[in-house]
C-alpha cells in the first residue's frame, strides 16, 4: 500500500520515495508542483518528519527535513509519495 506524507502521523519519521501529482483535483496547480517541491528540498531519499498538523481539517502541516522546517498544504503532501518509516 503506497504511504503518502498527510498520512504521517506527528512525530512520525519516513523517507522520500517519489511524487505523485496525478491525485490532486487542481490540474493548474499540480503541472508544476513537482518541480516546486524540489526547488525547495523535496528529494527522493531524503528524511522527513511530521511536526505539526493545523487544528481545522489537518491543514497546514508543517515537517522538517534535515534542519529545515517546511510549511506546507495537506494537498500538497498528498502527493508525495513516503518510502520505509524510520
Amino acid at each position: 500500500m503506497t504511504r503518502y506524507l498527510s498520512d504521517l502521523k506527528i512525530g512520525e519519521t519516513s523517507t522520500i520515495s517519489g511524487f505523485d501529482t496525478t491525485r490532486l483535483n487542481d490540474r493548474e496547480f499540480a503541472e508544476d508542483l513537482e518541480d516546486r517541491l524540489l526547488e525547495i528540498g523535496f528529494e527522493e531519499g531524503l528524511s522527513i518528519e511530521l511536526l505539526h498538523k493545523g487544528p481545522i481539517g489537518g491543514d497546514p502541516i508543517a515537517v522538517r527535513i534535515g534542519s529545515m522546517t517546511i510549511a506546507l498544504r495537506k494537498m500538497e503532501a498528498e502527493s508525495i509519495i513516503l518510502g520505509k518509516s524510520i
